[in-house]
C-alpha cells in the first residue's frame, strides 16, 4: 500500500501569511504549502506578524496542511564573496526563525539547475555536500524536477526519473527525501536554465511525474507545485493532475 502523498503549491503571501495563504490553500485545494518570508530576489528581511504566522500556522494544521518556508534565492553560501556569504548566513537564519514561529519542518539543500560554479546540481553532487556538515540529522534534500532536468538527469526517457531517484537515494539514504518540487520544464533536458512550465505541458512530460509518484523513494514524501499561475486558481490544475497520477491511494498515514 502507499503512503498518502500530500500534493500543493507554493502560495503567495503578500499581506500576510494566514491572510493569503489561507485563502491560496481553499482555492486550490492544496494539502502542502510553501511560501516565502521575505523578498526572494532581495536581501531586505521582513519581521513578519507574530499573529498572521500564528493564525496561518493555526490553519494549516485544521486543514492537515503541510507547510513549508522557502529561503530567499540569493542565498549562496559557498559564495567566494564574504559580504554574499554573511548576508546568506542572515537571510537563512531569518527564514528558519520565521519558520521555527509558524511550527515549520526542518532545514533543506535543493540542488541547483547547473549554471554557473554550483555546490550542488546532480544528485551525485550532493554526496559531499552532506559530508561538509557530517550527515547532520537535521538536514534532508527537496529534489525538483526542473532542476534535476536542467543539470543533464533525463527524466523523459523511460526509467529516467526512478533511475535519478534511485541515484538520490544511494547518495543520500532512503530517508534523506523530504520534500519534491514538481516542475515542467520549458528547456531542454542539460540546458542548465531554470524555467518551469505547467506539470505534462513541458519537455519532461506526465509519464515523468507518474513515474516519480510510484517510486518507493517518494512515497508519502509531500510535493510542491511552483509552476506558472496566472490564472488565479492557485495550482489546482497542476496538482489535480498529479493527483491523478498516483497508481493507488492510501490513508495509512503520511511521511
Amino acid at each position: 500500500m502507499l503512503l498518502e502523498t500530500p500534493i500543493g503549491g507554493h502560495a503567495t503571501v503578500a499581506g500576510g501569511l494566514a491572510k493569503a495563504g489561507l485563502p491560496y490553500l481553499d482555492r486550490s485545494g492544496s494539502a502542502a504549502v510553501q511560501v516565502y518570508v521575505s523578498n526572494p530576489r532581495g536581501w531586505a528581511l521582513a519581521a513578519g506578524d507574530p499573529l498572521q504566522d500564528e493564525a496561518f500556522a493555526s490553519g494549516c494544521a485544521e486543514r492537515r496542511t503541510v507547510a513549508y518556508v522557502h529561503a530567499s534565492l540569493l542565498v549562496n553560501l559557498g559564495s567566494p564573496t564574504p559580504l554574499t556569504v554573511e548576508r546568506s548566513v542572515a537571510t537563512l537564519e531569518h527564514a528558519l526563525g520565521r519558520a521555527a514561529a509558524a511550527g515549520l519542518p526542518k532545514l533543506l539543500v535543493e540542488p541547483s539547475a547547473g549554471g554557473g560554479r554550483s555546490l550542488a546540481a546532480r544528485v551525485e553532487d550532493l554526496g559531499p555536500y552532506l559530508a561538509a556538515v557530517e550527515r547532520h540529522p537535521w538536514l534532508g534534500v527537496c529534489f525538483d524536477t526542473c532542476h534535476a532536468w536542467a543539470a543533464g538527469h533525463d527524466l523523459s526517457a523511460p526509467g529516467g526519473m526512478a533511475a535519478t531517484l534511485d541515484a538520490l537515494t544511494a547518495t543520500v539514504g532512503a530517508d534523506r527525501l523530504w520534500l519534491v518540487h514538481a516542475n515542467d520544464s520549458k528547456d531542454t533536458v542539460g540546458s542548465t536554465r531554470d524555467r518551469h512550465e505547467s506539470v505534462g505541458r513541458g519537455t519532461i512530460g506526465p509519464a515523468a511525474f507518474a513515474e516519480l509518484l510510484a517510486h518507493p523513494a517518494a512515497q508519502g514524501v509531500p510535493v510542491i507545485v511552483e509552476t506558472p499561475n496566472d490564472d488565479g486558481a492557485g495550482h489546482s490544475a497542476d496538482i489535480a493532475l498529479l493527483r491523478s497520477l498516483i497508481p493507488e491511494r492510501s490513508s495509512s498515514g503520511r511521511r
